[in-house]
C-alpha cells in the first residue's frame, strides 16, 4: 500500500492535484518520553510530480514539514486521461511512488 494519497478534481482549465503523504517527518531534535534519547532524523528530502512523464513540480524538504504533509498544486490543461505521478526519497533512502489516471 502506497503512503501517498492522490485526489484530483477540475475547476475549468485547471486541475486541482491534493496530496497526502504518510511520513513521520522528525526533525532528529525531539526526544523519547521514557528514556530522553534523541529520536534520529527521518524525512522526505525529495517530491517530485510529473504529468504525462513531464516533471512539473520537484522540491526539496527539510525537517521543517509537518508529519504527513498535505500538499495542493493546481495544474493548467489537464485533460482526462492524463497521468499523474508522484514519487518521494527521504534522508533514510526509503521511497515510494503513486500514479493516477484522471478522470
Amino acid at each position: 500500500m502506497s503512503s501517498i494519497k492522490i485526489r484530483t478534481k477540475r475547476q475549468g482549465e485547471i486541475t486541482l492535484i491534493r496530496l497526502l503523504i504518510e511520513h513521520p517527518m522528525e526533525t532528529g531534535r525531539r526526544r523519547e518520553k521514557d528514556h530522553g534519547d534523541l529520536i534520529p532524523a527521518h524525512f522526505i528530502e525529495h517530491l517530485s510530480i510529473q504529468h504525462n512523464g513531464k516533471t512539473v513540480l520537484e522540491s526539496q524538504f527539510t525537517t521543517a514539514i509537518s508529519r504527513d504533509p498535505y500538499l495542493s498544486v493546481r495544474l493548467r490543461n489537464g485533460q482526462s486521461g492524463d497521468r499523474i505521478r508522484v514519487s518521494w526519497q527521504d534522508n533514510l533512502g526509503l521511497s515510494d511512488q503513486e500514479e493516477i489516471t484522471l478522470p
